[in-house]
């Protein structure tokens, strides 16, 4: 059963299920809070990077406050968008930059 599936400024869909953010959370439980940062995140990023090591894989940054954000990482495959996992940083990876707000 989906949990979400939310537009991407790209425009693709990325979901993720009930079963797979309770996996998420278990393995990285300061987002257990922030499932809207997240789905925002998704919807309209501040910035959204390529990753370096897999052209398939999307970084969706938004600004949480000064230095810090919630990266959504999505797989894009076949035209559909996956979210692979979720956390906060205080820096924004390499890769290209292909979008920003």
């Amino acid at each position: 059963m989906s949990k979400f599936e939310i537009q991407t400024p790209l425009g693709f869909t990325t979901r993720t299920s009930e079963e797979y953010w309770q996996k998420l959370i278990i393995k990285h439980p300061d987002i257990v809070d922030l499932e809207a940062e997240i789905r925002q995140a998704l919807a309209d990023p501040d910035e959204i990077r390529r990753s370096s090591r897999d052209p398939n894989i999307l970084l969706f940054y938004l600004i949480l406050k000064k230095k810090r954000w919630v990266v959504a990482v999505a797989r894009r495959l076949n035209g559909d968008g996956f979210l692979i996992t979720a956390y906060q940083t205080d820096a924004i990876k390499e890769g290209e930059s292909i979008w920003h707000k």
